[in-house]
């Protein structure tokens, strides 16, 4: 891990910290002096907190359900109110939470994937925006997906390349004010069994082995043919957000082993 103090006196905002890259990026980003202030609405969050406070610098847990926008809106003005800016923001909440062929999704499942992985994003944004224009800068990093192009998951696929285009949209619109928006896609990524799953079901064999195929065509589609770790993903979000990053906006920049999405 960089021993560089990249986010030294930073205020970094992230999304979905409790596990999996969200959590990541936040071990790395304190070990490089960022304060921080975790948004997820896991019950594991405040341990997560706790572990990465110091008595020079507390993290702060809250827990937010970033799929609605009051919640969302509240947790940034007490951010604010505590810290004074906001510099940099990580939007990781999302996932897909069912794998399986369009045709056999039901409405209120779109529905859902929808609100868990495009909704967080855009409410992140619209938080932090009226921050970061009155401060005059500061770096929003989006996690997108390279899932914008493969099998089992339309819904978050269109989640995603929404994702993308809210990126590069905002990027334009706010570079005058000095924020800086990209996003980092991912592909798929070795992590830990999730503490809180997405989809509480027992899958049935049909399920299993539709999802098998999403693991066989990542694999497949990535020229390194293997999935990437958490490390290699919190690396790229944490560079697009820190000033070595200072003149790249609007990029989405694929992870995934030359899969481009």
């Amino acid at each position: 891990m960089s021993t560089q103090l990249r986010f030294n006196n930073k205020v970094m905002v992230i999304s979905g910290a409790a596990q999996g890259i969200g959590l990541r990026v936040a071990e790395r980003a304190f070990a490089e002096g960022a304060r921080l202030f975790l948004l997820d609405r896991s019950p594991h969050l405040p341990k997560v907190a706790q572990r990465l406070s110091s008595a020079e610098r507390q993290t702060l847990a809250l827990n937010v359900d970033m799929e609605q926008w009051t919640a969302v809106e509240a947790a940034f003005s007490e951010i604010v109110q505590q810290a004074g800016r906001i510099d940099i923001l990580v939007n990781n909440v999302g996932g897909t939470i069912w794998a399986k062929p369009y045709a056999h999704y039901q409405p209120d499942e779109i529905e859902a994937e929808m609100r868990r992985s495009l909704y967080p994003g855009l409410w992140g944004c619209r938080a932090v925006l009226p921050t970061m224009i009155a401060q005059q800068g500061g770096a929003i990093v989006n996690v997108s997906s390279v899932a914008t192009r493969g099998i089992h998951r339309l819904p978050y696929s269109a989640a995603k390349g929404g994702i993308n285009a809210m990126t590069q949209s905002l990027a334009f619109e706010y570079a005058p004010y000095g924020i800086r928006v990209n996003a980092t896609a991912p592909g798929g990524t070795e992590a830990p069994p999730r503490l809180v799953p997405r989809n509480s079901a027992i899958p049935s064999a049909q399920e299993q082995a539709w999802y098998q195929g999403v693991i066989d065509q990542t694999c497949a589609t990535s020229l390194m043919h293997r999935y990437g770790t958490l490390d290699e993903q919190a690396a790229a979000i944490l560079f697009l957000a820190s000033d070595e990053a200072s003149y790249i906006t609007a990029t989405v920049l694929p992870v995934a082993g030359g899969d481009l999405g």
